[in-house]
């Protein structure tokens, strides 16, 4: 087998793995009614399903660098892939409720080295100048996996059963088994003692933290006394591991990670591409059948072109990256997300299918141009030794400012729909001639407690979509402040020489 042959069969095994992790992390939502009539379920104890995985997922992501090191990239990669597939059918076949928790939380395990992973094997096994294409071919699988999530599990979930929104990760995960194969073992290693006091401390805050913003919403946030103790718990988990980082001689996460101009503000940039992605990906779904009354389907349809229009930015970032300044095209991506989002703070009730469709695609095309240009400057000018822990830390980030981005909109939403409802509410009275002036204005009577629940329903609809509207402004100054804080990183002049700390590394 020669070596173009074999780097392509790595290249499809992790982006396989990669597909698989990114999927997961969606595609069981729109499941979740079906699983709670089958496991007899409440809608409070069936949202465990999505928590166990993101807080198992969250909490292992940071050791990866470590086991990669200890135990070697691809075997870690191997075990990683065989017990997420195997985790997954464990949870297609459970029959009950803390069945399917154990092994989402040992799926979440296996999954978190999956991206960090699969991106360092990805940047050292091409040359500098073949990196840019790579990590834009890589990130399709990073990028459309959470998009076409809830689309593909609908779909499972009406035509067969929820059962099969974890069985179809297994021929994924046959197919990345056969492939990691062809993987060499990076002979890249270091000695290190495992700092398992600040893993203990790290674990702590981000449990708690994920665990805050996971079920805030639901509990209303600070007046709930479980909220107020998980973030008084994520505060001082955080305080001590900062604390112990800074006067210990091996830390957790090695310092030098954050002497990386470029890493440093790549990790902030990346935290407005989470926030966005997965905000406007939980938002639209909710605006579209909760307000507008579109089935499930039909939502999936509307939003998958948000997914091709990734593609094909990827597509484009990969052959330009060489060519122009990376800088320009995050730039330039950041700045037509801030553009689609502004025209998404002037969508109302009567937005049209093209309107949406068009803005997806738009949106699509500008995370497009951010994420692989992202990634690559990201980690050009970090030393090799690094990366494992730069990607994992990286891949760690990213999920955090997902989760921000999730629970700030929607606990807006919450919140300024209880205003805007008070503020609407003022403007109802019998003198106002908009009630006089329907099809059927008997119904709208306040004199009747049917018009007043027909007229409060309208309202509190009303009320919601302007919420949804203020979210949409929300996110476009989020991402118009990071056009400028793009050109803070350095641009490496891009060449063909190979990286000489990676001689013997991947593919030697």
């Amino acid at each position: 087998m020669n070596e173009t042959m074999r780097k392509a069969i790595v290249t499809a095994a992790v982006m396989l793995a990669t597909v698989m992790q990114t999927l997961d992390s969606t595609i069981a939502n729109v499941a979740l009614p079906h699983m709670q009539g089958s496991v007899a379920a409440t809608q409070d104890q069936i949202a465990w399903v999505l928590t166990s995985y993101i807080i198992a997922a969250a909490i292992s992501t940071p050791l990866t660098a470590f086991l990669a090191i200890r135990f070697g990239r691809k075997r870690l990669l191997t075990i990683s892939v065989i017990g997420f597939t195997l985790t997954s059918m464990l949870c297609g076949a459970a029959q009950t409720l803390d069945q399917i928790v154990l092994f989402r939380l040992a799926q979440g395990m296996f999954g978190a080295a999956f991206v960090p992973l699969s991106q360092t094997i990805m940047f050292d096994m091409y040359t500098i100048e073949q990196r840019g294409k790579m990590m834009a071919l890589w990130g399709v699988g990073v990028m459309v996996g959470p998009i076409v999530g809830p689309a593909l599990g609908g779909w499972l979930t009406e035509n067969y059963s929820w059962r099969w929104v974890f069985y179809i990760n297994v021929p994924f995960g046959a197919l990345a088994f056969a492939g990691l194969g062809a993987l060499r073992e990076s002979t890249l290693s270091r000695e290190r003692r495992f700092d398992w006091l600040g893993f203990t401390f790290l674990s702590l805050g981000i449990g708690a933290m994920q665990l805050m913003l996971d079920r805030g919403n639901s509990e209303d946030w600070f007046g709930s006394s479980e909220i107020i103790l998980e973030s008084l718990i994520a505060a001082f988990g955080f305080y001590l591991f900062i604390a112990h980082s800074a006067t210990t001689k091996q830390p957790f996460i090695d310092l030098e990670l954050f002497k990386d101009r470029n890493l440093v503000i790549g990790l902030c940039l990346t935290v407005a591409v989470g926030f966005v992605l997965y905000a406007t990906m939980a938002l639209m779904p909710s605006f579209l059948q909760s307000l507008k009354g579109y089935p499930v389907v039909t939502t999936g349809i509307v939003l998958a072109p948000r997914g091709f229009g990734t593609m094909i930015a990827m597509v484009i970032a990969g052959r330009i990256i060489n060519s122009v300044d990376m800088r320009l095209i995050i730039a330039s991506g950041f700045a037509l997300t801030s553009f689609t989002l502004w025209e998404m703070g002037h969508f109302d009730l009567n937005v049209s299918e093209a309107a949406i469709i068009r803005t997806g695609v738009m949106q699509g095309l500008g995370l497009g141009f951010i994420f692989a240009p992202l990634t690559t400057i990201s980690f050009v000018t970090l030393a090799a030794h690094l990366r494992p822990e730069g990607t994992s830390f990286y891949s760690l980030i990213r999920n955090v400012g997902s989760s921000i981005g999730i629970a700030s909109t929607q606990a807006m939403i919450a919140t300024m729909t209880q205003v805007n409802h008070a503020q609407l509410a003022t403007h109802v009275s019998d003198l106002n001639p908009l009630l006089r002036s329907g099809v059927a204005p008997a119904a709208y009577s306040l004199k009747s407690s049917i018009g007043l629940g027909v007229l409060n329903g309208e309202v509190t609809r009303q009320a919601a979509a302007i919420a949804y509207i203020d979210s949409f402004k929300l996110m476009m100054w989020f991402t118009l402040i990071a056009v400028p804080s793009v050109y803070l990183m350095r641009s490496p002049k891009m060449t063909s020489a190979p990286d000489p700390e990676l001689a013997h590394a991947v593919m030697d």
